[in-house]
């Protein structure tokens, strides 16, 4: 499998936010499955690198890490988390 590059990880978060709206959000999971070709690609070893990608921009403020359904700073981004457009986006 090939690793996608950082900027295509965040293109996808930013593109699938968008589709979505501003009052729905994306699990991770999604984005890893899109850059893997699906669920039957090899889709769980991009989970670590695509939730970088979305500490990276939700401290950019162009997406917003939510837990629990309310909105975490990126510094504490633990366990469960889902990403929706960022408000200042």
């Amino acid at each position: 499998m090939t690793i996608p590059e950082e900027d295509a990880i965040a293109s996808e978060i930013l593109r699938q936010t968008a589709a979505r709206g501003p009052d729905k959000s994306i699990c991770p999971s999604e984005v890893a499955r899109a850059l893997a070709g699906g669920d039957d690609g090899p889709w769980r070893p991009l989970m670590g690198r695509v939730r970088q990608a979305a500490i990276a921009l939700a401290r950019e403020g162009r997406v917003e890490i939510l837990r629990k359904g309310k909105p975490v700073p990126a510094e504490e981004v633990r366990g469960v988390i889902r990403l929706r457009a960022g408000r200042n986006a």
